[in-house]
């Protein structure tokens, strides 16, 4: 397994968790307090956290975009399928009535702070090389996640030093499996799994970081200490 570890390393210089010795991922750049996937969230989280997770998906017109659901209707004054859709038109749409647009990636790794992790969740396979683009431009370190094992295929067959990490809400032992063929660093269970299942002990065992997710209360946040992971991917920074 690499030597890295996302536990130890997701920012340079560190910000929150530092007493409970647990990183903090801001889960869709803390999607219970700011616009979900928007530059606005990750500049207003990147204090009080190590890292920020994003969702990343292609536009119709070939780049990159930082949106969790292929459709842009939950989340943005819009309709349609992001894949059917152009970045012209995806730009002007308006997330959550915040004011913010829908960003490219490249976009969010250039307003993120030089040293704050940026946690690239690959939502469909095809995205390795213009992801890996991207990271190569930011001065960011970028580590990149999936629930898709060709995804995670794909970006370390093109670079074999790019971090990854596997998630999962079922099957930690395919997961774990996943992490072995694609040499990832850590895993991504959910918070059930990390306390119904024995899959942390398991990781350790592989030499594996646990992040688990998701995080809404300050009860969440003490079951996974509990529990033991390294890492809290969580929607509010201020219950952890």
């Amino acid at each position: 397994m690499s030597d890295g570890n996302a536990a130890g390393t997701a920012a340079e210089g560190g910000n929150a968790g530092e007493d409970a010795g647990e990183r903090v991922f801001a889960h869709r750049g803390c999607a219970g307090q700011y616009p979900e996937n928007t530059v606005a969230a990750v500049r207003q989280a990147a204090p009080h956290v190590d890292a920020v997770e994003v969702d990343v998906r292609r536009c119709a017109s070939g780049e990159l975009v930082v949106l969790h659901d292929p459709d842009v209707s939950r989340v943005t004054d819009g309709i349609g399928s992001v894949a059917e859709m152009r970045y012209a038109d995806l730009r002007g749409l308006e997330v959550l009535d915040s004011g913010e647009p829908v960003p490219r990636l490249s976009d969010l790794l250039a307003a993120a702070p030089d040293d704050l992790l940026v946690n690239v969740e690959l939502k469909t396979a095809g995205l390795a090389d213009a992801a890996l683009r991207a990271a190569d431009r930011a001065a960011n370190p970028v580590l990149f996640s999936s629930f898709s094992t060709t995804a995670l295929r794909e970006v370390r067959e093109t670079d074999p030093d790019a971090r990854l990490a596997v998630l999962c809400s079922s099957d930690p032992d395919a997961a774990l499996r996943t992490a072995r063929a694609v040499d990832a660093e850590a895993v991504h269970p959910s918070l059930r799994l990390c306390t119904g299942t024995g899959v942390i002990a398991a990781a350790r065992e592989e030499g594996l970081a646990v992040n688990g997710w998701t995080v809404e209360t300050a009860a969440d946040a003490e079951t996974l200490r509990a529990a033991g992971v390294d890492g809290l991917i969580t929607d509010r920074w201020d219950v952890v």
